[in-house]
């Protein structure tokens, strides 16, 4: 039961992620969370770092999408900034929100990864539409009420996570 909330993979930050390992294992596009994923969830700035990364997926031809369950303005404005398309009020964990991204990708679940920094939202989302995950840790502090709560029982499927991978 508890492995539909664990990650294929886990890394400090999105920047951590072998391009060239995705691309050789036949990965053609990322679904990207928004919040504390790919930005801060306080900032509605996208850095030069941001940019710079987003253009290595390029160059591995790997596309991507932004799956948010934010509000459209917000996603819209970041998404802009970046020149990615999106999915807005996705309702993650939702099958419906991953399969409308991979609609947007144009891709097949066995060539698409989802990157998020939320157990209970992009990897158990991703994991039930039968898509690889990776999990990131959240870019900022700043989460929602709800969020907090979640963050305490993400601690705890972590902490069984790395005893699974450290034998």
């Amino acid at each position: 039961m508890l492995k539909r909330f664990f990650p294929d993979h886990y890394y400090e930050t999105i920047y951590d992620i072998d391009l060239s390992h995705l691309k050789a294992g036949g990965v053609r596009g990322l679904i990207l969370d928004l919040d504390n994923t790919i930005v801060a969830r306080n900032s509605s700035t996208a850095t030069e770092d941001l940019k710079h990364w987003l253009a290595k997926l390029k160059e591995h031809d790997i596309k991507a999408c932004i799956l948010s369950n934010n509000w459209k303005q917000r996603v819209s404005s970041i998404a802009a900034q970046v020149e990615l398309p999106l999915v807005a009020r996705a309702a993650k964990p939702r099958k419906g929100a991953f399969k409308r991204a991979l609609d947007v990708l144009g891709t097949r679940k066995e060539e698409t990864v989802v990157v998020g920094d939320q157990i209970f939202t992009d990897v158990f989302g991703g994991n039930i539409t039968g898509l690889r995950t990776i999990l990131v840790m959240p870019m900022s502090n700043h989460d929602g009420i709800h969020t907090k709560f979640l963050r305490h029982l993400e601690r705890m499927i972590m902490k069984r996570w790395m005893r699974a991978h450290s034998s």
